[in-house]
């Protein structure tokens, strides 16, 4: 069992539809909603299909969310995730347009809140597998995982940037968490009980789920057969196709080529084929008519074919 955590500012639908009508991966996202806002998805409503039902969880949140609103979303809803649904693995997406000052976003976290939500799912002590997201400010991207990254490490990073080629980028202050003076661009608009009515909903949905779902281990048995290329493969293991050369070699019945391979072609013999060998006596084909040997009704077709040609000439 997988849960997959975004917390970029835009809605996971992409993950969120791939896993629709499973259990065995359960999407969680925090993200912006509403006001026509990219991708226009993500009501807490939305809570799976069939087998996957109450296996997708979503958290619309309003502009100008700042750290200590989102972690008393955040913490919340996923302490009752890992409870619910006891993943044995966790792929945590941290989108960095989620920041402050980000070009596209409009919430108000720090460095500093956005890595913790790193901190917090790290001490499930689960396998965890962390990704990288949007994030359309680049001096706040390479702030935002730098430190996510030591706090993977649990290694202290200096706050002063060393010196690299890249180095002007991050002027006036050249620093890993800079003093920000200027007033946030955005209120928060999440209230306190706005943001408890969405935990307690999504609890209810989390209490809906039986059990938390998985297969016993089993030997997968060996193939009964091995295909050609699967052959070769055996026989030269250093030496694989890729998938997509696999693909790119497989050949429809009624695909157009040209050449050896054209099957229209091929038809057009055929025929040619089956006029020669009518009437018994074999015969031939000419530029402009088809000729049959063996008597009887060839010839009727014959000279049929001879007194239109004359009424023509008239």
């Amino acid at each position: 069992r997988v849960v997959y955590i975004d917390i970029n500012i835009h809605h996971g639908d992409g993950v969120q539809e791939a896993f629709y009508s499973t259990d065995r991966v359960m999407t969680v996202s925090f993200h912006k909603y509403g006001e026509n806002f990219f991708p226009g998805t993500g009501d807490v409503n939305e809570v799976g299909h069939k087998r996957g039902k109450y296996y997708s969880v979503n958290v619309p949140l309003h502009n100008g969310v700042d750290d200590r609103s989102y972690h008393s979303i955040f913490k919340p809803v996923m302490e009752s995730v890992m409870a619910f649904y006891k993943p044995q693995a966790i792929v945590l997406q941290c989108g960095a347009d989620s920041l402050r000052l980000d070009r596209l976003g409009c919430f108000n976290l720090s460095n500093k809140g956005h890595a913790e939500c790193v901190r917090y799912m790290k001490s499930f002590n689960l396998p965890l597998l962390i990704l990288g997201g949007g994030g359309y400010t680049i001096r706040n991207v390479a702030r935002c995982w730098t430190y996510e990254t030591s706090v993977l490490l649990d290694t202290e990073v200096s706050n002063e940037l060393p010196f690299n080629d890249f180095l002007e980028y991050f002027a006036p202050d050249f620093q890993l968490h800079p003093e920000v003076s200027m007033p946030f661009k955005y209120d928060n608009q999440n209230s306190r009980q706005y943001l408890e009515n969405i935990r307690m909903q999504v609890v209810e949905n989390l209490r809906l789920l039986q059990h938390a779902p998985g297969v016993q281990m089993h030997e997968i048995p060996p193939d009964t057969y091995l295909t050609d290329l699967e052959e070769e493969d055996e026989r030269r293991p250093d030496h694989r196709m890729t998938q997509m050369t696999r693909d790119r070699m497989v050949e429809g019945d009624n695909e157009y080529y040209e050449g050896e391979y054209d099957h229209d072609q091929q038809g057009e013999e055929e025929d040619e084929d089956d006029f020669g060998g009518r009437g018994g006596g074999g015969g031939g084909r000419d530029d402009d008519m088809y000729s049959y040997g063996g008597g009887g009704d060839n010839d009727s077709i014959h000279n049929q074919q001879q007194q239109d040609s004359e009424q023509l000439d008239e």
